[in-house]
């Protein structure tokens, strides 16, 4: 125990001396995670209520073809613009969000109470699009609706023959759980990437680094066990992957108190905070371990850096999935690396409970990854050509 106390203590007070590693190590996470979410959200509610709030330019075509409709729109601040020549190229170009095409026989069908045809153009796949579209079929169907009950009244007959089932929606939904996509989707990877490689900066420099620099040998050859040096060296890269998480959390909370509208979002309270904390000491564990793995089997510090762009993608594979594919959550998932966490993560940001089952398999499995990384770590620490720098 001595001895893995001493390769804490000589371990953290050298890479204390480099500040600029340090910082990075420590305050890159809480800076940026807060910034994301606080600049995505501003960004984000700006331009709907904009959007929402400033007259939306409207090309229409064939508008003399329903003089009602056109003064029904522009009574819900929709500026009419005559439409381009070739529609099809001003969506695609993004020179217009939405068109509208009046038919021409709208006319005809209007007098004999016929269903009178329009139709909106856009492209789907585009976001900023879908506001102003949004916006254009609701007042379209106030207008045909509002049409309709007049005929009916014409004839003596109430609208509400219409309506021969009303439909009530009961939303079973905390308020947590009404948070945007982009946030759902994004923190959950920030978290587990910065929980993941939060030891990286220390765990490749302790072990790669110091085979370059050839301190690394006498202190193999000391009579210290090489696990205990090892273990050392991976609790103060834990340490500093620890304390990093701490601070990216706290700012998380920060972030959603500053960012409008998210505080109501998600719940971010000191037990959610505590359970998040939870969920990623695990892949801490289990990050740091690998690093440690990787780093005792290459031949230079360059080597072991290349191998982070690869690790850095390897979270957002479980994000990715289940934006495509939505599953529900089921007791397996809870036994699979990135994507247990990423479920856990969500349900607590949703205010929804994990059972004490889950929790056990997690953890169980977690920590045996963690287990297993370590010994082959340690069999790679015991090889006499770990120490001779290439």
């Amino acid at each position: 125990m001595t001895i893995f106390l001493a390769v804490v203590f000589k371990e953290l007070t050298d890479f204390a001396r480099d500040r600029r590693t340090l910082f990075m190590a420590l305050f890159m996470s809480p800076i940026i995670i807060p910034v994301m979410l606080v600049g995505i959200s501003t960004v984000v509610q700006k331009k709907a209520a904009s959007q929402l709030e400033k007259p939306l330019q409207l090309p229409v075509i064939g508008a003399e073809h329903a003089p009602n409709l056109i003064a029904y729109l522009q009574g819900h601040n929709i500026v009419i613009e005559p439409a381009t020549a070739d529609p099809t190229a001003a969506i695609r170009e993004q020179r217009e969000d939405v068109i509208l095409e009046i038919s021409t026989d709208f006319a005809d069908n209007w007098r004999q109470s016929k269903p009178a045809t329009v139709e909106i153009i856009h492209d789907a796949t585009r976001q900023d699009a879908r506001i102003p579209v949004a916006r254009l079929e609701r007042v379209l169907q106030g207008y045909s609706q509002t049409v309709g009950s007049l005929r009916l009244l014409a004839r003596g007959v109430s609208p509400s023959v219409m309506t021969a089932m009303r439909i009530g929606h009961r939303d079973l939904s905390t308020p947590e759980a009404k948070q945007g996509q982009i946030l759902a989707a994004m923190l959950p990877y920030l978290l587990i990437l910065t929980a993941f490689l939060g030891g990286a900066y220390l765990v490749i420099d302790s072990t790669a680094g110091e085979r370059e620099r050839q301190s690394l040998e006498p202190l193999l050859a000391t009579p210290a066990s090489r696990e205990a040096v090892m273990s050392g060296k991976i609790a103060a890269a834990c340490i500093i992957g620890l304390t990093s998480l701490l601070l990216t959390l706290i700012s998380v909370k920060i972030g959603f108190a500053l960012a409008p509208g998210l505080g109501s979002k998600a719940d971010v309270s000191l037990w959610a905070i505590g359970r998040i904390l939870g969920i990623l000491i695990p892949m801490l564990l289990l990050g740091t371990c690998l690093l440690t793995l990787i780093a005792a089997s290459v031949k230079s510090v360059k080597e072991a850096q290349s191998y982070m762009g690869i690790l850095m993608m390897v979270p957002i594979i479980p994000t990715v999935l289940l934006m495509v594919s939505p599953v529900k959550n089921q007791l397996w998932m809870f036994a699979v690396p990135f994507l247990s966490q990423n479920q856990m993560i969500v349900s607590v940001l949703r205010g929804e409970t994990i059972s004490m089952l889950q929790w056990a398999i997690y953890f169980a499995v977690g920590l045996s990854l963690g287990l297993v990384l370590w010994l082959v770590a340690s069999r790679l620490y015991h090889r006499e050509r770990l120490a001779i720098s290439a």
